[in-house]
């Protein structure tokens, strides 16, 4: 069949329009899609990053050896933010202005990408956090970030206080939390759902450096609650926990996923196991790490790290939390289509959902919020051993334009 030389050209123009537009679009190629990834890599937090990268890596490469995303393949960027603030900055920075990533994926550490947030609007970068909560970053909500893959700082105090009143019958809560925006962000969600299941919160607000518990621990006793409930970071957990014993509170205590990243260092610290004998865990997973929900992750992270796999302490603990950011990823890519653009990802961003398989609840995300899991498990600690409490426990609170 002859073609017309008018639909030839047509059509040769066409062609040279798309493969502008892939040009004009930064980190984008007809044939891979570049993405800066940044975490903590090294340093005293990368437990919070190191193997979450590991674990994005991997899922991304799964993804490239099946064919990649409508005809491109993944190209990654990975920097080294080292959980600060300023080297954060400088890594997006790098990723967005020097190496011309598409989008980044990443941060692990809250308060560091907030501080980001201001950069990323204005250069109009999509930015999906790895595995950081970052309230700040996330609401009021921004046409460029998405996050809490894991849970946001808002979910972790209103599931805490369902899981209080649903799981144990309490009535009245003892809540710690720190005196900063990130015990802010979680104590604003657990006032709302106090609010939504008639409990009363008594609450004691400490600073994130704190030394001596002794003061917040007498007025949390004085007030009686059926429960106490932790938000804090690890070191006070360990100090509440120890003093609660000293105390001889027998009643339960709740303790959030942020401050549980090592409990053998928790046991060490509190030196009693005593301390544990009602203890209960909040955990954003679908399961206990390395459980058999999660064993597919675990075993996937064998196969292409078996050196590091073998190791002493590999993976670590927040190894899965890297698969639903990076599933988000994916999944938005191939929705926006062949003929991709940043403004068709994010619109696309904003209508992903899906079931993770590693997270305790779907990953949801709206126009409206951008945060992509409002749910949280919880287990029985005894000091050694964990017991999954069955179901899960959502947080009801949703962002309202003030």
């Amino acid at each position: 069949m002859k073609l017309s030389k008018s639909f030839v050209v047509a059509l040769a123009a066409t062609v040279v329009a798309f493969g502008a537009s892939a040009q004009s679009e930064p980190g984008l190629t007809d044939k891979t899609i570049k993405i800066g990834m940044f975490g903590p890599l090294s340093g005293n937090s990368m437990a919070y990053g190191f193997d979450v990268i590991n674990a994005a890596k991997m899922y991304y490469d799964k993804v490239n050896k099946e064919g990649g995303i409508n005809g491109r393949k993944i190209e990654l960027v990975v920097e080294d933010d080292r959980c600060n603030a300023n080297d954060l900055l400088a890594a997006v920075k790098k990723l967005t202005e020097q190496d011309k990533v598409f989008l980044l994926n990443g941060g692990s550490c809250s308060g560091p990408v907030v501080g980001a947030r201001e950069y990323v609007e204005r250069v109009q970068v999509p930015l999906v956090m790895l595995n950081a909560s970052g309230d700040g970053a996330l609401y009021p909500p921004s046409k460029y970030i998405y996050g809490a893959f894991s849970i946001s700082q808002r979910a972790v105090g209103g599931s805490m206080v369902q899981f209080a009143v649903e799981h144990l019958k309490a009535k009245k809560i003892g809540y710690i939390n720190h005196d900063d925006a990130y015990g802010g962000w979680n104590l604003e969600a657990a006032e709302f759902q106090a609010k939504k299941v008639g409990a009363d919160l008594q609450v004691q607000s400490i600073n994130p450096n704190i030394t001596d518990v002794t003061a917040p621990m007498l007025k949390i006793r004085a007030a009686n609650p059926d429960v106490l409930v932790i938000t804090t970071y690890a070191r006070p957990v360990s100090l509440l926990v120890k003093k609660a014993q000293e105390l001889g509170w027998n009643k339960p205590i709740v303790i959030a996923v942020n401050g549980t990243a090592d409990l053998k260092q928790l046991v060490e610290n509190v030196g009693n196991k005593d301390a544990f004998k009602s203890v209960y865990l909040q955990e954003v997973m679908l399961d206990v790490p390395g459980g058999a929900k999660l064993q597919w992750v675990y075993d996937m992270y064998k196969d292409y790290y078996p050196e590091l796999a073998a190791k002493p302490g590999y993976p670590q603990t927040y190894m899965p939390y890297g698969i639903p950011s990076a599933m988000a990823v994916v999944n938005a890519l191939k929705a926006a289509g062949p003929q991709l653009t940043r403004e068709k990802f994010l619109d696309a961003m904003s209508k992903t959902k899906f079931d993770s398989k590693v997270m305790a609840g779907p990953i949801e995300l709206t126009p409206t919020d951008h945060a992509g899991q409002k749910s949280a498990i919880y287990l029985k600690f005894d000091g050694e051993n964990k017991t999954t409490v069955p179901g899960s426990y959502r947080s009801a609170w949703v962002y309202q334009p003030k």
